[in-house]
């Protein structure tokens, strides 16, 4: 690949969010995850990058792991780091580079062997036992500067090095600092320094923003903080100011996780300055849960069951406020609903970037509606290197849209402007899961329901986006539009047009391929996208055609009632 002059990948604001700019344009990443120790060998990964190019995946999340990059001690060794980033730029893909440094899913296995071996120099947290005993946990005490310094010159020294050999490619497009930070078996660290620290006087900075900001801090934040407004106190230890509770616990690890990735961060940042995010393992309760999972799998409903402290939403606040070098959290979202993960990671008008998810088919649809309805820059089905490109429900979902990708982006510069959704599988039972979506445009009220078959109603996703006026633009499959005037004299609202587009390789420009009515749009009523395989229930005539280029232009019209 050529060399040449560019500004380094960033983030734009746009109107309630930001977009990703890589080399001067908008990007849309189609993102997978691979499996933690996949990017430590090229060899490895050597016959799996094409299979990811096949998959129509163009932005690679991977880990870059302490133990690997500082076996010894001010000693680093990017050899692995420099193969891995050559061979993605060589088939034409970005990465975005995991940082496992302290943090790793709420321990410290990912730390190097001088680290663990320790820690005497580098504490570990102390986890309370029934009885009064306290455990040593698999994880490093962040009220200790030692480890914290280490992490950060190495994280450092990391960037420093990516600015080297890849900024005048743009390979590398964000990183994420350190993993699904907390800490689990206890809600706060029980060591003596932790225990000191949690009887000192709250940081006046941190009392000061949750007052001033108190109209727009989350609901699940507020909630947490009953006995913060109940006992209005603007001094004291944290059981002063907060109560005692485990929600106490969670704000003071927060708050402290907070200014320790604030350090990291910040230092790597004055390297190279590329987007920097961390992400986070939602706690989990039955009520938001989309599956029947026990609940240990999700992480449970109380902070230590899942990693207290780390920026769910009852603290992402205070995240937010204290570790402003990171541009954005992110959520991981695996069990919990997803449409309320999107809307929770929002917060703030905040970029939704969504670095590890499910990588069924289950997970593949809901993909739209991230895309669709709350502006995300990415998405990231997690071990996507244990998948075939045959088999990959994303090599379908990311196909087609990395096809419509310019248009997404677009859209997504307009707020309300579009709208995502998805469609599950009819249950054995014969129930549906799915409710249609309603969505406001302009004048018209759209309802999306599942395509008409005269046999069972198959799965579907997709996007609607509206284009001015009474034009709009259908993507996707196993669905159909039904499209109302909301005037308060419309008679009747019609199909004036439907028509099967395709895009133009070289211009990437809509161009008409056929007119659909009649059976297309159920004689008149609503625009069918359908599935590849509609099942006609036995039915001997086939009214609803198969899917094929899943990308239609509508135009609708209204007659009004005579004004006399």
């Amino acid at each position: 690949m050529e060399r040449e002059s560019r500004s380094i990948p960033h983030l734009e604001r746009i109107e309630r969010s930001q977009q990703l700019i890589v080399n001067g344009k908008p990007f849309l990443m189609l993102g997978a995850e691979l499996q933690n120790s996949s990017m430590s060998s090229v060899a490895y990964m050597d016959p799996i990058w094409q299979k990811l190019v096949d998959m129509n995946i163009n932005t690679v999340l991977g880990c870059v792991t302490w133990e690997d990059i500082e076996p010894d001690e001010g000693n680093f060794d990017f050899a692995v780091l420099d193969g891995v980033i050559e061979r993605a730029r060589a088939h034409g893909l970005h990465l975005v580079l995991l940082w496992f440094g302290s943090f790793k899913n709420g321990i410290s296995t990912y730390c190097p062997s001088w680290i663990k071996t320790d820690p005497k120099r580098f504490p570990r947290a102390l986890l309370r036992k029934a009885g009064g005993l306290l455990e040593t946990a698999d994880v490093v005490s962040i009220f200790h500067t030692e480890v914290r310094d280490a992490d950060t010159r190495a994280f450092s020294e990391l960037m420093r090095h990516v600015k080297k050999i890849d900024e005048a490619y743009s390979t590398v497009l964000m990183v994420q600092v350190e993993n699904e930070i907390g800490l689990l078996g206890d809600s706060r660290d029980g060591s003596p320094i932790a225990n000191k620290r949690f009887e000192e006087p709250v940081p006046a900075a941190l009392i000061e923003h949750l007052s001033s900001n108190w109209n727009t801090l989350h609901t699940d934040l507020k909630f947490n903080l009953e006995a913060f407004k109940r006992l209005g106190k603007t001094s004291g230890s944290w059981e002063d100011v907060f109560g005692k509770s485990k929600k106490t616990d969670e704000i003071f690890m927060a708050y402290h996780y907070a200014i320790y990735v604030e350090k990291v961060a910040a230092a790597g940042k004055t390297e190279y300055p590329l987007p920097l995010y961390t992400n986070v393992w939602q706690n989990y309760v039955g009520s938001d849960a989309e599956t029947d999972f026990p609940i240990i799998v999700g992480g449970g409903g109380d902070p230590g069951d899942y990693p207290s402290g780390g920026a769910v939403t009852n603290v992402l606040d205070v995240w937010k406020a204290f570790a402003p070098s990171l541009d954005f959290v992110a959520p991981d979202i695996y069990l919990n609903d997803y449409s309320s993960s999107c809307a929770n990671y929002r917060h703030l008008d905040q970029p939704l970037c969504i670095p590890e998810q499910r990588r069924d088919e289950y997970g593949a649809r809901r993909i739209w509606k991230a895309f669709g309805s709350y502006q995300a820059i990415c998405t990231s089905p997690f071990g996507i290197d244990t998948l075939e490109p045959e088999t990959s429900p994303f090599t379908r979902h990311y196909g087609l849209l990395s096809r419509v990708k310019d248009i997404v982006l677009q859209a997504q510069r307009t707020p309300k402007s579009m709208v995502g959704f998805f469609f599950d599988e009819i249950s054995a039972d014969g129930r549906d899961t799915s409710p249609p979506t309603v969505a406001r445009f302009g004048d018209f009220e759209v309802v999306v329901n599942r395509c008409f078959v005269f046999g069972t109603a198959g799965p579907g996703a997709g996007l609607i986006i509206h284009q001015g006026g009474a034009r709009f633009l259908l993507i996707g499959w196993g669905f159909q539009a039904e499209f109302k005037s909301l005037s308060p004299t419309s008679t009747f609202t019609g199909i004036l047009s439907f028509v099967e587009k395709s895009l133009e390789n070289e211009t990437g420009k809509l161009v008409t391929e056929r007119k659909l009515n009649g059976d297309e749009t159920r004689s008149g009523k609503f625009c069918l996208m359908p599935n590849e395989d509609p099942d006609y229930g036995g039915f001997p005539i086939c009214v609803t055609i198969p899917a094929r280029t899943m990308i239609a232009e509508c135009e609708v019209y209204s007659l009004e009632r005579d004004k006399q």
